[in-house]
């Protein structure tokens, strides 16, 4: 039998054992973003494919401290399987573990055959076709913050940052980065392909942002879900905490994800460019702008996911909290860099790190293609320093309010789909439920001695 005549899954399976692979882990993002994953003995992997693996469906419904949400389709269904199949188009080595190669999983329902109502990744698959009706292509280029911690038995978290250094934005080597941290991150990402291309220090002490390079945006959101696991995941391999938290301490700013947004028509040609049109942009790339804005405020719910997400809003944060847009203004929600041509985009820096990126990515492309739809002009762009509330509407300033505005965005949910957006309502509002009810440290510390 010829190279050509052998089963895909089988020729995979001689690359692999040929590179010393005996174990390949199958992953797939939750709702909120986090791996879940099996690790499979290379001989089972054609079983795999074949059968798929089964987890349980309330997988999607269970909080970060393990809790399982009363989400319809999960408990109230008697805990129902999900079928995860290794998509073998993206297999890639683990520098870091021997012997182990990784690849994302399609998770299906075994009762219908389609795809799971809460799986992230389809339902940006399923966005990325209505754009596709429409003759629109999206690329994406992520951008991620996240502080490094270090263990500390003497603090309240168990965790105290990395490095207290100041006045470090935007520097490399050893200043900011003792022990050279970043270096080796950068280098096992570079050998995992995942198309990590720079990074340096960021504003406060122990605040790290590694680049990626743009692409389709599937592929971008699979990129940005993997780089965040694997620096995660490279923590822990030395005893530390990456955290990818908005605003994991009071005394630093927040964490934001970024992304750039441009789209190709038909004939792979930049959609958002336009020599001879107001600011250097087409129609559609305006309109584009014009939707994000108008659907803003359910957009924060994807974008600004937790209770910590608003603790990172506030005037002077660089993160937005108004609705606005500027030509190459990092104190707009919507900034439109000042390349042109192949270049032209818009960067939503809405977004917290804490996104999970298939959301974020979905939710962005599909209120730009509302927008495209409906065909309106965005106001003036922003000009001067932002932040002022007599020139630009506010952004919800908490999760329940995002949630309540995404509810009530029916235009969004629309294409987000009912089944998805229900089960995030559900999820969402019973982590509000949660967090209402517990008592924090701050509340001890302002009313226990006195009151």
């Amino acid at each position: 039998m010829s190279a050509s005549d052998t089963p895909p899954v089988r020729r995979h399976m001689e690359r692999l054992a040929a590179e010393g692979i005996d174990v390949v882990r199958v992953t797939y993002p939750d709702l909120i973003g986090t791996e879940r994953a099996r690790d499979v003995l290379l001989d089972h992997l054609p079983s795999a494919c074949d059968h798929g693996l089964a987890f349980c469906r309330a997988v999607y419904h269970t909080s970060p401290q393990g809790d399982v949400v009363p989400v319809s389709g999960g408990l109230d269904a008697g805990l129902p399987d999900i079928c995860v199949r290794p998509d073998l188009d993206t297999l890639t080595t683990l520098p870091w573990e021997p012997g182990v190669a990784t690849c994302l999983g399609d998770v299906t329902d075994p009762a219908t055959g389609r795809p799971a109502p809460e799986s992230p990744r389809d339902l940006l698959r399923a966005v990325l076709d209505r754009c596709a009706e429409h003759g629109l292509r999206p690329v994406v280029g992520p951008e991620l913050e996240y502080f490094l911690c270090d263990a500390a038995a003497d603090t309240p978290t168990g965790w105290r940052r990395y490095s207290d250094a100041e006045g470090v934005v935007y520097t490399a080597g050893l200043r900011a980065d003792d022990d050279n941290h970043l270096l080796r991150t950068l280098r096992l990402l570079r050998d995992m392909n995942i198309g990590v291309i720079s990074g340096n220090h960021e504003f406060d002490g122990a605040q790290f942002e590694i680049n990626l390079t743009h692409s389709d945006a599937m592929t971008a959101a699979d990129r940005a879900f993997r780089f965040k696991a694997a620096v995660k995941e490279l923590a822990r391999k030395e005893g530390r905490l990456a955290t990818f938290m908005a605003k994991p301490f009071n005394g630093a700013g927040g964490s934001g994800f970024h992304l750039h947004l441009s789209c190709l028509d038909e004939h792979g040609t930049n959609a958002f460019t336009d020599p001879s049109a107001p600011y250097g942009l087409s129609a559609t790339g305006r309109h584009a702008i014009a939707g994000v804005l108008a659907h803003a405020p359910a957009l924060a719910a994807l974008a600004n996911p937790t209770i910590n997400s608003y603790k990172r809003f506030g005037p002077d944060t660089l993160a937005p909290w108004l609705i606005d847009w500027g030509l190459d203004n990092r104190s707009a929600m919507v900034r439109i860099p000042p390349e042109r041509g192949s270049g032209s985009r818009l960067e939503l820096r809405l977004g917290d790190a804490s996104a999970n990126p298939y959301l974020l990515v979905a939710g962005t492309v599909a209120a730009a293609l509302l927008g495209v739809l409906a065909g309106e002009e965005p106001p003036a762009p922003l000009e001067g320093y932002g932040y002022d509330t007599t020139r630009s509407p506010g952004l919800p300033m908490s999760l329940p309010s995002a949630l309540d505005a995404l509810e009530a965005d029916t235009a969004l949910t629309e294409v987000l789909g009912k089944d998805f957006t229900t089960s995030y309502l559900e999820y969402k509002r019973d982590e509000v439920a949660r967090f209402q009810r517990h008592v924090t440290d701050w509340e001890f510390t302002e009313y226990a001695y006195h009151l």
